[in-house]
């Protein structure tokens, strides 16, 4: 077999066409046709920049793309093939004007034939030997399909994951499965185990000819373990090809995640193939009414969600910005993921299991209630493919078959026994797939005596209740299920949002007699219902860190906790949340939309990572208040068994970490800052290693009122942006520090704001963040927009996109201006 990424030379046209035709007529009527078709490089989505469009609802339709590739298969005879990993909604494939394919969903993997359609192109003398291909993606909304737009997460259209050009022989392996089971545990990380190799093969033209195979196990270290050859007619479905006891074998977990592969190559008369797939050996077990074992050894499952998502892109990640994310979860120090809510790149599982984080993934029956026979066959056949294509990643443990199905909205009828009756239909079909793991829903309490493993809504201190209900509430619902796992708690947080004083709940829930902790529908709205801190809080990462702290230093002394898991790692755009801070932003991640670490992260870190760390708590809050003399709070997040603090160069003693003393497990201190610029610093140490950490800010003693007028300053960066940063200020000039009121930036000229990004600095609609909202500005209109950590990356600047006519060109001028209700609008000229 021989692969190669489809990645440049494609075009993209966001928009209906009467028919395929239209996508190559315009070569044949260049001047007297025109339509606008973009060049892209895949993967692509046409929703990267509208989701987060703060005035108008994302584009649900076709998109076209169109690209003319080179087709030289190596194999006489052999089949040409193109390999999604993943498009949505619905799909369709073209060879010009010839259909060769069709998908229903949007997360699942498939595979197009197009050998046939290859030699009809090859007669198309215009194309000049070139294969001209063409896809059609559709994500217009269909209530008898998954999943349901009444989901808190976008239904993103485009080729959004990698597409590949796939040659192989006329026989070849199809599919190759490997099952590690009867894992026994010897000790020392070691165990023995079965090893069962299965295939299935694409034989499409049904040839008979007698395929010669071997198989090959290798360890983590490449020594070859086990192997054999078969030698048999071609067969249909799958096929059982080798049984190997396997002894010695070294077990796979989160702290040691070896993994083993298996190579199955096939030898016929038309030609060589092979099939490489990686497996790992372990052993888990949810003890009823009890811990998570892992290999024989309770394992608390410290974990996070995530969402397919990112500043600028949506759902179309590269790579390389894949791995940033999947690293900066493992460096948190998590052992876990939900991959939330539907099935997810197979980048995604190998880096979990190359990284050893254990999986929960499931399929996108999320809300909506339960459709007809189409609609239910569709659950049924994302559930087989997900189960099918990722099979073989030992980090998986749990296969989702559905989330929140008790909400209900999409059909004029809603009956909990059709729904339990189709739950248990898959409930049974997952175990005949793969009866090697379990199955879990989350939050349907007419469901949970179906699925293995059951998780309820629990969120303590954010859509009911407050945050010191929280074990109590964990306790509960783990008396009533066979196997609980807390999925989903947290608080949203506007990143850069801080007080010194956050809203708990407290004020109209006394302890103790917090009540429900469950989230019912409704409840993420921001008006009405009952008080609640979703509603009335004021979205701070002060809030959030702090409900972080107790729930974790509670979940360190519940011995019985199988594991619980924050929603979610990263913000993520959602079209049912227009009044957020940001609108139509989920804002409850531990790093904004590019990535960009919220002072969360470092929580999380202090309490599961093992290398030493340590981080004073308000890196971005650049004015403390209060009034002269008066001692205020200073937090230290650290994994270290001591650590100093210093104000001003000035000890303020040691501390002792202790994670049940709450907050910041100990390290906090009372201090006395002067007005003006005070500098901290800590240094902590432990096992011999340490780690300091260091801030300055301003404390700011002078009394304000109420926002009276805006104040824009502009600062250019290196790369050529420029950072404009809007400042509240009452009708004496003195700085507001927890303004938060909504402004909106808007630019006349030649530049353009850098914004649709969904991040603190990337978003033209925003509320104040501790007095203050800024935008990144392209002074010139030209400027490269690429998304990494810091939400753009130049690959120019001002200099280079201001180059040609002899440098004759007029420098550009853009004026930026700030908007807020009942402000004055504030402007400021660049250029």
């Amino acid at each position: 077999m021989q692969k190669q990424r489809l990645v440049q030379q494609w075009e993209h046209y966001c928009g209906s066409l009467g028919g395929p035709w239209e996508v190559w007529r315009g070569d044949k009527l260049k001047n007297h046709y025109n339509v606008p078709w973009q060049p892209v490089s895949l993967p692509h989505s046409y929703n990267g920049l509208d989701v987060m469009d703060p005035d108008g609802k994302y584009y649900q339709g076709q998109g076209w793309y169109r690209a003319k590739l080179e087709v030289n298969n190596p194999y006489p005879g052999g089949r040409t093939l193109l390999h999604f990993e993943g498009a949505g909604q619905r799909s369709e494939v073209y060879v010009y004007t010839w259909k060769i394919g069709e998908h229903l969903g949007g997360y699942d993997e498939f595979t197009v034939d197009m050998t046939e359609a290859v030699e009809q192109a090859a007669a198309i003398e215009r194309y000049r030997g070139l294969v001209p291909v063409a896809v059609m993606c559709d994500n217009s909304r269909d209530l008898e399909t998954i999943p349901s737009d009444a989901s808190d997460f976008h239904l993103y259209g485009g080729i959004y994951r990698y597409l590949n050009l796939v040659y192989v022989p006329k026989v070849s392996l199809q599919q190759v499965h490997v099952e590690a089971s009867e894992v026994s545990v010897a000790g020392d990380g070691k165990g023995s185990c079965r090893v069962k190799v299965r295939a299935s093969l694409y034989n499409p033209e049904k040839c008979s000819e007698a395929v010669k195979l071997a198989i090959r196990l290798h360890a983590p270290n490449g020594d070859v373990v086990a192997e054999s050859t078969l030698e048999c007619l071609p067969w249909q479905g799958e096929k059982e090809l080798a049984v190997y006891a396997l002894n010695g074998a070294s077990l796979w977990s989160p702290g040691s995640p070896g993994l083993y592969a298996c190579t199955v190559s096939l030898e016929s008369v038309h030609g060589e193939t092979s099939v490489r797939e990686r497996f790992g050996v372990r052993s888990f077990e949810f003890v009823k009414r009890g811990p998570f074992m892992l290999n024989g050894e309770r394992l608390l499952l410290r974990g996070t969600h995530r969402h397919e998502d990112h500043a600028g892109v949506g759902p179309a990640m590269t790579e390389e910005q894949i791995r940033e994310e999947m690293q900066l979860i493992k460096e948190m120090g998590a052992n876990f993921i939900r991959l939330g809510h539907y099935q997810q790149s197979r980048i995604v599982l190998e880096l979990c299991d190359e990284l050893g984080i254990l999986v929960w993934e499931e399929i996108p029956w999320c809300r909506g209630g339960l459709g007809g026979e189409a609609y239910r066959q569709q659950c049924r056949d994302m559930l087989t493919a997900m189960i099918t294509q990722h099979y073989n990643h030992p980090s998986v443990i749990l296969w989702g078959l559905g989330n929140e199905n008790d909400w209900e909205c999409d059909f004029d009828y809603f009956d909990q026994e059709e729904i339990r009756r189709f739950m248990k239909e898959l409930h049974e079909l997952s175990h005949r797939l793969d009866d090697g793991r379990l199955t879990a829903i989350r939050r349907c309490e007419f469901c949970k005596d179906i699925v293995d493993v059951y998780s309820p809504s629990i969120w303590a201190g954010w859509y009911r209740g407050i945050y010191t209900d929280y074990e109590e509430s964990c306790r509960t619902a783990f008396e009533n299920v066979d196997s609980f796992f807390h999925m989903e708690w947290g608080a949203d947080n506007l990143a850069t949002r801080h007080v010194e004083k956050p809203f708990t709940g407290f004020e109209f829930i006394p302890k103790g007699e917090g009540g429900s902790t469950d989230e019912r529908d409704g409840d993420y709205l921001l008006t009405g219902g009952e008080p609640r801190v979703s509603r009335d809080g004021d979205w701070s990462e002060t809030y959030f860190c702090d409900m972080i702290d107790w729930y974790l230093k509670c979940q360190e002394t519940m011995d019985w906790l199988t594991g619980a898991a924050q929603w979610s790692f990263k913000d993520f755009a959602t079209p049912v949340r227009p009044d957020s801070p940001i609108p139509f932003l989920n804002m409850k991640g531990i790093v904004e939309r590019d990535l960009t670490k919220k002072e969360a992260y470092y929580v999380f870190q202090s309490y599961w990572a093992a290398k030493p760390m340590v981080r004073l708590y308000g890196h971005t809050m650049q004015v403390r208040w209060g009034q002269e003399g008066e001692r205020k709070l200073v937090k230290v997040y650290s994994n270290c068994g001591e650590a100093e603090l210093f104000l001003n160069g000035v000890s303020l003693g040691v501390k002792r970490r202790d994670s049940q003393s709450f907050p910041a497990a100990g390290l906090r201190w009372e201090a006395v800052f002067v007005p003006g610029v005070n500098r901290l610093r800590v240094v902590a140490t432990q096992d011999g290693v340490t780690v300091e950490d260091e801030l300055t800010f301003e404390y700011q003693t002078e009394a304000w009122g109420a926002p009276a007028q805006l104040r824009l300053t502009a600062e250019t960066c290196e790369d050529g942006r420029v950072y404009v940063e809007a400042r509240a200020y009452d009708a004496s000039g003195v700085f507001c520090p927890d303004a938060a009121q909504f402004v909106r930036f808007g630019l006349s000229g030649d530049g353009r704001l850098l914004d649709g990004l969904g991040t603190i600095r990337g978003s033209r609609l925003v509320q104040l963040a501790s007095g203050r909202a800024g935008i990144y500005v392209d002074p010139v209109g030209g400027l490269p927009a690429a998304i990494g950590e810091t939400g753009f990356v130049s690959a120019g600047g001002p200099a280079s996109a201001l180059a040609g006519a002899g440098g004759a060109r007029t420098a550009p001028v853009s004026v930026v201006s700030v908007r807020c209700e009942g402000l004055p609008t504030a402007l400021i000229t660049l250029g």
